[in-house]
């Protein structure tokens, strides 16, 4: 029985190429037959089994870790994938080679965009990953607003040419509970009527930020998206 679900849950893939990014930033590029016709839609994103645990979950797939798919044209997928811990992922991250063989669920996911006026985007290092996908694939013409926070300049994506994108950094300091990222957001003007913000990252970040734009510029909770990726001291996210 067991063999039956896995073969519904997961797919086969292979690592085919790993390129670094960025300091703690790694592009892993997945190819294999299994990978053609999925239905993804950018934002959206895979688990992968990287090792066993004892969950119950885990008695089926394995441990799971959870990436955005930077980018995926029929057989090949591209995962940009943050190294930081020492979880499964962390440590997925730096020992992936080209060769290695690997399952995955296919895609899933609710963050993505919608329609809006305008769009908002605020969130550190781990939510470059998504919001690159997201930003290429909007129209043409888009209003676009982005305030991000990574650690260095090292650490910055290419995530969309035009727009009012802005990043700063923190230097050694904790990316939870930035408040330096709050503010960021808090300072720009945007236009009266609320648009759909996209805020992904740290947990504790993430509250801080929709806390601002509820209570302070009264937009409607419907148009606050939220995806928190990691928290200090909680497992599983990494």
């Amino acid at each position: 029985m067991k063999s039956r679900l896995l073969d519904r849950l997961l797919l086969a893939a292979r690592v085919d190429a790993v390129a670094p990014l960025g300091p703690r930033l790694r592009l892993i590029t997945l190819t294999g037959p299994d990978l053609a016709g999925l239905d993804w839609v950018p934002g959206r994103h895979v688990r992968l089994q990287l090792a066993p645990g004892p969950a119950a979950v885990d008695w089926l797939v394995g441990t799971l870790r959870t990436y955005t798919v930077w980018s995926y044209a029929d057989r090949t997928m591209e995962l940009v994938v943050f190294d930081h811990g020492n979880g499964p992922g962390a440590e997925w991250a730096r020992t992936a080679r080209p060769g290695d063989e690997l399952m995955l669920m296919r895609p899933q996911g609710t963050f993505v965009t919608a329609p809006a006026p305008y769009h908002l985007f605020a969130g550190e290092e781990t939510a470059q990953a998504a919001y690159g996908p997201m930003l290429r694939a909007l129209p043409p013409g888009a209003r676009v607003f982005g305030r991000f926070e990574v650690d260095s300049p090292d650490e910055r994506l290419d995530l969309r040419p035009g727009g009012d994108l802005e990043w700063s950094y923190r230097r050694g300091r904790s990316a939870a509970s930035s408040e330096t990222l709050v503010e960021a957001v808090r300072g720009l003007e945007l236009p009266a009527e609320p648009g759909r913000a996209y805020l992904a990252g740290e947990a504790r970040t993430i509250q801080l930020v929709r806390r601002h734009l509820v209570e302070e510029r009264h937009w409607p909770r419907r148009n606050v998206i939220t995806k928190p990726f990691w928290t200090p001291g909680r497992k599983g996210m990494d």
